[in-house]
């Protein structure tokens, strides 16, 4: 990073040739052009190379923005501040005045770059960091676009648990940072929303960061080790897993959910009810099923969904197929021919199993699926917190809005630009 390869090359080349203004002293006199400084006089003439300035980070993005990335951010500015001399790199983070948000704040906007809230400032000597603009902003906009994205997924499904799943949507690399702002986000809506929602990540990386570890069921790929039979899988599964991994069964391999939900449902009871009457409680407890998780196809129609009204709404995981998922669990213990001290403990049983939704949820439709009072308990979302146009971009921007001339701060933004405030701005030292 600090041999610019991370940084778009006119960041790389603005900088080497302030350097090279500043080794060979050379000097700008404001003369027959416009400038901003107008008829001022100048005590002394101005350096470039050594010029001070006060540079701005912020998002353009209007309503709420859940900013993560900071702290990344001025890691890189405290280790990567600095100059080559010869092969020796001259850290100068000690010589910036620094001002930053702590990740999670929150930050709102109209999209009017004149009306934004800063996230970090900085006053120093710009060619000491000015190879760092692309990957703070790179950061700061990666990480605040999938901690909106999470929080807004939050809000629309009222709090319900939302399970992190988009690490096979992209690069590996980028798992931590997104598991870290997802982490971030999952924070920032508890406290605003006094809940006391759970991070639920799909792999170790996206815990790298803050110490959480990935969770997961059951791939399709197992049922069909299996020939299709999803019940048998979920034997094994909970059979050999550790018990602290919650069994919840992937439903749609056969395009029957509610059939191989049932089937599931049954073999794990019958097996726990087995153990529990021998007396092997601990063992027992390996077969208590949490959930069952629909994943249908957006081209395929559940075959226990009758075609109604438009087809688009018949496909997929749909509010119908919920409900009646739903009410298959709540009722299957019915058919089980139990004996009558066992019913109540088989009805908990079934009412107790979770149900669990992926494949195409965004806030849109959640809030679909909420409003109509559809009994989901955990909704799965991937792709689409890593969406990105109109409502959703979250670039980042960092602009020069003032330099140090004279010992004094002046003015100096780009047209359409302004220096601006915000309170939740703290100094670091």
């Amino acid at each position: 990073m600090r041999q610019a390869w991370y940084t778009d090359k006119y960041f790389s080349n603005i900088a080497q040739m302030l350097g090279l203004m500043t080794a060979r002293q050379i000097q700008y006199t404001p003369g027959g052009g416009y400038t901003r400084l107008g008829n001022q006089p100048l005590r002394k003439p101005i350096l470039p190379g050594d010029l001070e300035v006060e540079m701005q980070w912020f998002t353009r993005r209007a309503g709420k923005t859940v900013v993560v990335g900071v702290d990344k951010a001025l890691t890189m500015l405290k280790q990567c501040c600095g100059y080559f001399d010869g092969d020796d790199f001259v850290q100068t983070s000690d010589r910036l005045e620094v001002w930053a948000v702590e990740d999670g704040a929150m930050v709102t906007g109209d999209g009017n770059a004149a009306h934004i809230q800063p996230v970090i400032r900085v006053r120093g000597r710009y060619r000491d960091f000015a190879i760092l603009e692309t990957p703070t902003l790179g950061v700061l906009t990666r990480s605040s676009r999938v901690a909106t994205s999470v929080y807004e997924t939050l809000i629309a499904a009222h709090g319900k648990q939302v399970l992190f799943f988009p690490a096979r949507f992209d690069l590996h690399e980028v798992q931590a940072a997104d598991g870290y702002a997802y982490n971030i986000a999952v924070q920032r809506f508890n406290l605003d929303y006094a809940s006391e929602v759970g991070s639920f990540i799909s792999t170790d990386a996206q815990g790298d960061w803050w110490g959480g570890s990935g969770s997961g069921t059951i791939a399709h790929a197992a049922i069909a080790c299996f020939m299709g039979d999803t019940a048998a899988a979920m034997l094994a599964f909970a059979e050999l897993l550790p018990v602290a991994i919650p069994r919840i069964a992937l439903v749609d391999f056969n395009n029957d959910c509610i059939g191989d939900s049932l089937s599931t449902l049954k073999a794990m009871f019958l097996r726990y009810m087995d153990l529990m009457q021998s007396g092997h409680e601990e063992e027992a407890a390996r077969y208590i099923l949490h959930g069952v998780r629909a994943d249908t196809s957006s081209t395929l129609r559940d075959v226990s969904i009758p075609p109604l009204g438009s087809a688009e709404l018949d496909l997929g995981v749909n509010p119908r197929l919920v409900f009646q998922l739903r009410q298959s669990l709540d009722a299957a213990w019915q058919a089980w021919n139990l004996p009558v001290e066992w019913q109540e403990r088989a009805r908990q049983y079934c009412h107790k199993v979770h149900i669990v939704v992926s494949g195409g949820f965004n806030p849109e439709k959640i809030r679909r699926f909420e409003s109509l009072g559809v009994p989901v308990d955990t909704y799965g979302v991937g792709s689409s917190l890593f969406d990105n146009h109109g409502p959703t971009v979250t670039d980042f921007t960092a602009d020069v809005v003032r330099v140090k001339v004279d010992g004094e701060w002046v003015d100096m933004a780009k047209t359409g630009r302004l220096p601006c405030e915000n309170p939740q701005l703290e100094r670091v030292w």
